[in-house]
């Protein structure tokens, strides 16, 4: 517990915004009561990016957008895929990911919670400049996939990242682990599409918890107490953080669960995104909060 309560003094350390906390709805403790975590991912790029979609020096789009719950006896995830079309609020009809351009993790938790008709009772906030370090600072992290051919940020002859994953288990390190939860075109599977990518970002997470959560960790707390802040921002305190990850520790991994389009909408600028039927969409709802 000595370690954990180290990890968790340094993921204080990152704070999100007054605007995002006061967003929020309260509710008990994660570890006793059923709780709901929003966690969005920047997906702000570097100078020079050559990867497809990005916007470089431009206002930042959240590329993850999940709910955890947890606590009480819960375990349930619900990935919202970026190009999914809401009304957000003062904007109109956009892209979800959108939100978090016009006004940060604050309008997110607006729009996510008009949608979807759930309280937001906490937020944490994953900074992908950092995240290949925290990572490498895990020891990495192993996942099953596919076969995946993919080249993020114009691949590794541009110095980027090139993924040739054949079906099966891998370990891998912090770019690779980012280049996949990025992966939106699968050259070796043309049918995959952002859902794909979202049950990704899923497995990505729950490979990490475990990682936080082995003995061998113990050995690299140094690296992780450092790389930790730097990525994740959050609005959890000491004792609520505790019970969060003392919830998330005892729940296992929820089956992954990705709100699934039925159809496209075009928007007024004339790019078009994703539409989910109302009865779908309470479906989902229904098993986030049963689980």
């Amino acid at each position: 517990m000595g370690v954990t309560k180290g990890r968790i003094s340094q993921i204080e350390q990152g704070k999100v915004s007054d605007e995002a906390k006061a967003a929020l709805r309260s509710a008990g403790c994660p570890l006793t009561s059923a709780n709901t975590i929003l966690i969005l991912g920047s997906d702000a790029r570097p100078e020079g990016s050559k990867e497809p979609g990005a916007n470089p020096g431009g206002p930042s789009r959240s590329d993850t957008i999940m709910l955890w719950r947890v606590g009480g006896g819960h375990a349930a995830r619900l990935s919202i895929p970026r190009d999914t079309i809401v009304d957000i609020p003062g904007h109109g009809r956009q892209k979800i990911n959108a939100a978090y351009a016009f006004g940060g993790a604050a309008l997110s938790i607006q729009t996510i919670e008009q949608y979807l008709g759930i309280p937001i009772n906490h937020l944490i906030e994953v900074d992908f400049t950092n995240f290949p370090k925290l990572v490498d600072a895990l020891g990495g992290v192993t996942v099953k996939t596919g076969r995946v051919c993919a080249k993020i940020n114009g691949g590794r002859a541009n110095g980027g990242v090139t993924l040739d994953l054949h079906s099966g288990e891998h370990h891998l390190n912090g770019r690779q682990a980012l280049a996949l939860a990025r992966t939106r075109k699968n050259d070796c599977n043309p049918a995959e599409n952002d859902l794909t990518r979202a049950k990704r970002q899923q497995q990505i997470l729950s490979a990490m918890k475990s990682r936080l959560f082995a003995p061998t960790t113990f050995l690299r707390l140094p690296w992780v107490s450092w790389y930790t802040p730097k990525t994740m921002r959050t609005d959890m305190g000491g004792p609520t953080l505790l019970g969060f990850f003392a919830a998330a520790a005892t729940s296992g991994s929820p089956p992954v669960e990705v709100l699934k389009p039925s159809g496209f909408e075009t928007l007024s600028d004339g790019g078009s995104g994703l539409v989910v039927s109302e009865a779908d969409k309470q479906a989902a709802v229904q098993r986030f909060l049963d689980g």
